[in-house]
């Protein structure tokens, strides 16, 4: 496999994932990001745990999606992440509100 066709094989698996994110954010209820991955999820728990002079936090989350481009199954009953730096868990906003489209 050449660098070429396996840049063309990364970009048709991003794209794939794009897609598979834009149909499934709308029924999720948090967006949660760490260091390394981003998740959709419907519940969140934020723990903040100290062990001696070390700050770290568990995240725990239900009914979760992952954005993890080589992972064959994104779909997770629950997950569990520890990590050393921020966490940024935000309330998605959806909007029931639809712009009726005007008749002509």
């Amino acid at each position: 496999m050449s660098a070429e066709d396996l840049e063309a094989y990364e970009n048709r698996l991003e794209l794939e994932l794009y897609r598979e994110y834009r149909d499934v954010a709308a029924i999720f209820k948090y967006a949660v990001e760490t260091e390394r991955r981003f998740y959709l999820c419907n519940g969140v728990d934020l723990q903040v745990r100290t062990e001696g002079n070390d700050v770290y936090y568990e995240v725990t989350m239900a009914d979760a999606w992952v954005w993890d481009l080589y992972r064959p199954g994104r779909l997770i009953k629950t997950a569990k992440v520890l990590t050393f730096r921020d966490v940024s868990i935000e309330e998605i906003q959806h909007s029931e509100l639809r712009v009726p489209e005007q008749s002509r």
